[in-house]
């Protein structure tokens, strides 16, 4: 019996955040994550529904890709934690079937090998965290929290301003462009898909 997947969705928009902004993707989120973001924790509620899913062997998940993003080649792996599942046999699946892939992760489970673009954005301790290298680093803020000390090895580093749902308060938008312009080796990423109303 073919090997499994439990995904959330599969569709197709455009990045919304980080380096890759404004780029057509196709989107594979999976279910579940090791992590229960809140605000007295984290500085942001979790608004991203990744509970529910269904099992998909390696070919419905690149048979759904085609359907939905027939022009993508780049998926984001995603959740929740895609680091829970995702695996060399999906990574190197995927590659045959001519995707690039990005991923979002957390940071809390070091990742197989073989990934085009990581996207690390931690929600745990930096002590915890165990995928340590990057294409980017993004750290959502809250109004009053600084600037992290990361332990993350990246070529880029983002600040990303934390919404309440689809609004963005402007106290923590210029909080987190402070932030920005006194450490200019980071940079603002605000979450662009929120303010075009796409997922």
């Amino acid at each position: 019996m073919a090997k499994s997947y439990r995904v959330n969705e599969i569709f197709c928009s455009v990045q919304g955040e980080g380096m890759r902004v404004g780029t057509a993707n196709c989107f594979l989120r999976f279910t579940g994550c090791n992590e229960t973001c809140r605000v007295e924790t984290h500085g942001f509620d979790c608004d991203t529904e990744f509970a529910s899913g269904r099992d998909l062997s390696l070919d419905e998940i690149i048979a759904e890709l085609r359907v939905v993003g027939p022009a993508c080649d780049w998926i984001v792996l995603t959740g929740g934690e895609p680091a829970l599942q995702v695996d060399s046999e999906l990574i190197d699946g995927l590659h045959a079937a001519g995707f690039r892939l990005a991923i979002e992760t957390n940071g809390s489970i070091e990742l197989p090998p073989g990934l085009d673009w990581i996207t690390v954005s931690p929600k745990v301790a930096e002590h915890a965290i165990r995928q340590k290298t990057a294409d980017e680093v993004k750290y959502v803020r809250g109004y009053g929290q600084a600037i992290p000390k990361t332990v993350v090895q990246a070529t880029h580093k983002l600040i990303s301003p934390a919404f309440s749902g689809d609004q963005l308060d402007a106290r923590t938008l210029a909080w987190c462009i402070d932030l920005v312009k006194q450490h200019p080796d980071w940079r603002l990423s605000v979450q662009m898909h929120k303010s075009w109303r796409v997922r």
